[in-house]
């Protein structure tokens, strides 16, 4: 009996001092690191053919508002990345045609507002909204997929979705070879409605003289032929009377 008295107290006291062990070792282990915030730039600096979308994302302050968004966010983002080639081969002066607003917009419209994988894309419902949507109006892309190639077209031009830069929730990256040109800044622009034809002026009507019966200068005053006439007859009447008395002569 005292045995076995003797051999629970020394179990209780090796399980004690195990689990005080135990606890010591936890106690000691310092706390895993944070994961660092998601630095888009440094993705697409990494990539090595994005200075102009950089320079972009700078210069608008997007780049900024895509960092703060991405770590905060429950829906995720997913950026498409146009390379240098994409910008180049926009005709001359196409991005200093932008106001700073426009600019604003056309680097928006190249970021969708949650995490998209390559799986995601085949199931999307489109139209797409992209971050340009807001008081400007709806900017949307449409994304098609088939044969393992996904698409994306924006109602003006269309580019596949090559290789992911980046793609870990919240942030997908993917690279392209266009610059999505958005229908609301690049669309074609309705015809100017043609001005209203100019009134023909009316002519004043003027009044026809009369056709028949003579005007009242020809009543009142007497014709040059008449007056004439009348100096011829006062002559030749003197005349016959001399003519007549000779001849009773």
């Amino acid at each position: 009996m005292a045995s076995s008295t003797m051999l629970i107290g020394l179990t209780t006291f090796l399980l004690l001092t195990a689990s005080d062990l135990f606890g010591q070792a936890e106690s000691k282990v310092a706390p895993g690191p944070k994961p660092a915030p998601l630095n888009l730039t440094g993705i697409l600096e990494k990539g090595g053919q994005y200075g102009t979308f950089l320079r972009l994302l700078r210069e608008t302050q997007v780049g900024e508002q895509i960092e703060s968004q991405l770590n905060n966010s429950f829906n995720g983002l997913t950026i498409f990345a146009p390379t240098d080639n994409a910008f180049n081969n926009l005709k001359a002066g196409t991005l200093n045609s932008l106001t700073t607003q426009e600019q604003v917009s056309l680097v928006l419209y190249h970021v969708l507002p949650r995490y998209y994988s390559p799986t995601t894309f085949e199931t999307t419902s489109n139209p797409v909204n992209t971050q340009a949507s807001g008081r400007s109006g709806v900017y949307t892309v449409n994304i098609t997929s088939s044969s393992n190639q996904v698409n994306v077209s924006t109602g003006v031009n269309q580019t596949p979705i090559n290789n992911n830069l980046y793609m870990e929730f919240p942030l997908a990256v993917y690279s392209v070879d266009k610059v999505l040109l958005p229908a609301e800044l690049f669309g074609a622009k309705p015809p100017a409605s043609s001005p209203p034809p100019a009134a023909t002026p009316v002519k004043p009507k003027t009044s026809a003289p009369a056709a028949d019966g003579p005007s009242a200068s020809a009543d009142t005053a007497p014709s040059a032929a008449n007056r004439k006439g009348r100096s011829v007859g006062r002559v030749l009447l003197p005349a016959i009377g001399l003519l007549c008395v000779g001849s009773l002569l």
